[in-house]
């Protein structure tokens, strides 16, 4: 299947690892957009993702298998403290 282009949006520690609030990036499904962010951003980002919330377009996603063709926008919610 093709790339979908989304909206990746940082939170937290994310925000800070990435140094952006947001980017757009393209893939097929959001394990191959995590190994991008990975790539991109590095090893402190790689460890964030593995311990993230994702939302796709405000819906709760564990299946990081998910193809991303229906999909505007990725939220990475890092565990938050004292929440």
């Amino acid at each position: 299947m093709a790339d979908s282009i989304v909206q990746v949006r940082y939170f937290a520690a994310a925000r800070a690892a990435a140094g952006v609030a947001s980017e757009h990036l393209a893939a097929a499904d959001l394990s191959t957009l995590l190994e991008v962010v990975a790539v991109r951003h590095g090893e402190p980002m790689n460890a964030i993702l593995g311990v993230s919330s994702l939302l796709l377009d405000g819906q709760v996603c564990h299946d990081r298998t998910r193809q991303l063709h229906d999909v505007a926008q990725i939220d990475v919610l890092p565990p938050f403290a004292g929440g």
